[in-house]
């Protein structure tokens, strides 16, 4: 028995107890007499008795917020004769006709492109959307130039910032400030809807901790191992971070000459962290890992999508993504492409059709932008400056790459055999910690350019790369002369902005016309500057970045070079940014300092007493990069 019925706004039949949706065609069909069945009742509703529209009603559909603001909500309507008639869907199919006040009338559109578009986002009715639906549904729309669904999303209205309250992470040892829960929050929604995203905030605020605390609640589930790729310079300061405010997370650097072959001896830890580098030269082990989590640290690194960096980090296995950059976008509208196709593949479309349709300039940014809104969180220093100190001290502890390694242990044994015929004093120490300054301070060749010959030259430059697309201005600390050199010579190639420089040699009386001269430069300017001979009595608030590139004994002599952007006037936070090597006489410097520190000790280091300097002599001969 077939029995005819209206259900909500089309017209349906019951037939066996089974409800059934007939399209328009079919119909029309059975209206005009064409179709017809034999067991029919029509006591209750006789479609051939209500009347016909002629014409068709255009389909219409939208995305838009509740009265509340929140959420993401799709709707299929038509206008017809001034009124607002919802269209139903069924088991993920638009119902292509509709019924009101005994008028029935068929729905015109591209219904059936619109059924494969909401199949492909997983979308089976109308009301409340999941992001990912929503996104993928963007996506869709945009790269297949389909129109029909005008959106009315307000990103700003959409979870982010997101409420932390009961959010926060179980197993970390930190006081989160306010926008980092914010930003733990967001991850944790981002991963719980199934999104990759963009962690873009500006550098200095804390973009580590914030995925450290998302990966503390992967390893609570047991989704582990996770994957985290940084430049190597970089590889140590995740390891430390993991251990110093996770410390129930076991994190293992997979790195050098002597890694492991074998990727079972991976699966032991919760978070492998390896090199871009090593990511692409070992790309067939680590692909037989299926990762919950990939973490891609400095993400500009896959900024040019044809690179085999960018096309190796796209091919691992894995559950979700997070890229983790403070400059997202550098040059091109195609590095951000390259970005989000890692953490959404296929989000922004292929390359050819994005390159065909985004040009590559402002236009082209502001046209991409609704897409990145939602997958991307990115804060700035002056929008969270209530939640930051006034000073920010960023230790940068960095691993030696093989070679300097190498050639760090061949100058540690000729110190060694030198500390037997003589009286050890730290001075003995002087050659190594040039070395780890840089090679070249010590080395006759430098040929091969600053940058490919130091790991912590290569941290330098990323650190300014971020500073100087912020348009500040950098202090860098350093006690050698050949160092100047290449700072000078490097850093104005490299970056073709000023760069001003006090040593020892610069006369007394110049000096301030050259502090005038940076603090009046607009946009950015580097101040190279002896410890010794700018530590004092310069007042230049006008940076707000300290590097401190190879450190000193004396915390006090530190303490007192911060303090040239430190100091009244200053009226931004200042970052200051402490490099050393790992395994080396600069580990045991940045020991002997903190020590210090911890007992609040003033004095000149050095003069406090033999005993503690020929501990740290010791210590610093023992020390190799390579064991």
């Amino acid at each position: 028995m077939v029995k005819w019925i209206i259900n909500d706004n089309h017209v349906a039949f019951l037939r066996d107890r089974e409800l059934q949706h007939p399209n328009a065609a079919f119909l029309l069909d059975y209206l005009v007499g064409e179709k017809q069945f034999e067991d029919e009742d029509t006591s209750d509703l006789n479609p051939r008795e209500l009347s016909v529209a002629r014409i068709g009603v255009p389909l219409k559909a939208e995305l838009f917020h509740t009265s509340e603001g929140a959420g993401i909500h799709f709707s299929l309507f038509v206008i017809r004769r001034g009124e607002r008639i919802v269209v139903d869907m069924r088991n993920g199919i638009v119902i292509d006709h509709g019924i009101k006040d005994d008028t029935w009338f068929y729905i015109t559109g591209p219904i059936e492109e619109l059924n494969g578009v909401l199949k492909r986002a997983q979308i089976s009715q109308t009301g409340e959307l999941k992001l990912r639906q929503y996104l993928d549904l963007l996506s869709l729309c945009k790269n297949e130039n389909f129109n029909l669904i005008e959106n009315r999303i307000d990103m700003s209205l959409i979870d982010k910032p997101i409420a932390a309250t009961g959010l926060l992470p179980q197993h970390i040892t930190a006081d989160l400030y306010g926008y980092q829960k914010t930003g733990y929050a967001w991850l944790k929604y981002m991963v719980d809807e199934g999104c990759g995203c963009i962690l873009g905030d500006e550098m200095g605020l804390g973009k580590t901790l914030q995925v450290i605390s998302l990966m503390s609640d992967f390893v609570a589930e047991k989704k582990t191992p996770m994957l985290v790729i940084a430049p190597v310079s970089l590889l140590e300061n995740w390891k430390r971070e993991i251990n110093k405010f996770a410390p129930e997370m076991k994190p293992y650097i997979h790195h050098g000459i002597r890694r492991t072959g074998r990727y079972q001896e991976l699966q032991k830890y919760d978070v492998v962290i390896v090199s871009y580098n090593t990511a692409v030269s070992d790309l067939s082990m680590l692909r037989m890992i299926s990762w919950p989590l990939v973490s891609i640290d400095e993400a500009q690194n896959i900024k040019n999508p044809s690179s085999e960096r960018a096309r190796s980090v796209k091919m691992l296995p894995r559950d979700m993504s997070i890229a983790i950059s403070g400059t997202p976008f550098e040059n091109h509208v195609t590095d951000i492409w390259s970005i989000t196709d890692f953490v959404f593949p296929d989000y922004l479309g292929t390359l050819a059709s994005f390159n065909s349709t985004v040009s590559d300039d402002v236009y082209g940014a502001q046209l991409i932008e609704p897409m990145l809104t939602p997958i991307m969180i990115r804060r700035l220093v002056r929008d969270v400056a209530d939640d930051l100190p006034d000073k920010v001290i960023i230790p940068q502890p960095i691993r030696m790459s093989d070679s300097e390694s190498l050639e760090y242990e061949r100058i540690r044994q000729e110190v060694l055999q030198q500390s037997q015929s003589s009286t050890p004093d730290l001075g003995l120490l002087q050659k190594l910690r040039m070395f780890c300054t840089h090679p070249d301070v010590v080395a006759t060749d430098q040929s091969k350019g600053p940058l490919s010959t130091s790991v912590k030259y290569e941290r330098l430059c990323e650190i300014l790369d971020e500073i100087i697309l912020s348009g500040e201005k950098v202090l860098i600390f350093t006690s050698y002369k050949r160092m100047f050199d290449i700072f000078t010579g490097d850093l104005t190639r490299r970056y073709g902005i000023p760069v001003l420089a006090i040593n020892g040699e610069t006369p007394i009386e110049e000096r301030q016309e050259l502090v005038d001269t940076f603090s009046n430069i607009r946009g950015s300017a580097i101040f190279i500057l002896n410890p010794r001979a700018a530590g004092t009595g310069l007042n230049i608030t006008a940076a707000n970045h300290v590097i401190h590139y190879n450190l000193e004994w004396n915390p006090a002599l530190e303490d007192q070079s911060s303090a040239r952007a430190f100091r009244r006037g200053q009226d931004k936070t200042v970052f200051v940014h402490r490099l050393f090597y790992i395994d080396s006489v600069e580990q045991v410097v940045n020991d002997r300092i903190e020590r210090k520190r911890a007992i609040s000790e003033v004095a000149i280091v050095g003069t406090s007493g033999e005993q503690e300097n020929r501990e740290d002599i010791t210590n610093a001969l023992l020390l190799s990069p390579l064991h």
